[in-house]
């Protein structure tokens, strides 16, 4: 079954924050009962996958500037079928950033996240089940981007709040310091 290594990499995924808790349950229920969990045509909600890269130091985090959501965020996107959440969080880092290379940290579970998405036709508000894996990169690395962000750069933990304060976003913040060298 395509769903089980995913199933097998939460069922291997513990937290401690009670929000946090409740959309790993429901990730779980949704990739039980959802055969096709990972098409981004399936309209209830689909997986998505997301890299959180931190430079090597652990003081800064790569986030872009999404275009469409005039938001910041970690890059990400869909799996479009992949059942492989890491391959999907690893290419999307890659395109989305531009960047050469991109080191896995960890090949478990980093964080998960449960967001709705808003109308866009043709697709009506659905969710997204996000799996977060934790990357490190090179600071010093040209930050291109490609089209689907107005901007890519490294920015401080600590300033983060400034850019983008969601539970979710901060959740990784938060996360972060306990992995300095």
């Amino acid at each position: 079954m395509k769903r089980q290594p995913l199933l097998q990499l939460l069922c291997q995924y513990t937290t401690t924050d009670p929000y946090e808790r409740q959309m790993w349950q429901d990730t779980i229920s949704f990739v039980k009962t959802q055969p096709d969990c990972f098409e981004r045509w399936l309209e209830v909600g689909h997986i998505t996958a997301s890299a959180w890269i931190v430079d090597a130091s652990r003081q800064h985090a790569l986030l872009m500037h999404h275009r469409k959501l005039n938001r910041w965020f970690q890059p990400g996107g869909h799996a479009d079928g992949d059942g492989d959440v890491l391959h999907v969080a690893l290419k999307e880092a890659t395109e989305e950033t531009a960047l050469a290379a991109i080191r896995v940290v960890d090949t478990h579970v980093f964080d998960i996240d449960v967001h709705l998405i808003p109308a866009r036709d043709p697709m009506p508000a659905h969710l997204h089940y996000d799996i977060r894996f934790l990357f490190e990169a090179n600071y010093d690395a040209p930050l291109l981007g490609n089209h689907e962000s107005d901007a890519v750069k490294w920015i401080r933990l600590e300033d983060i709040k400034n850019y983008n304060n969601t539970d979710s976003i901060l959740r990784m913040v938060n996360k972060t310091p306990g992995l300095l060298k």
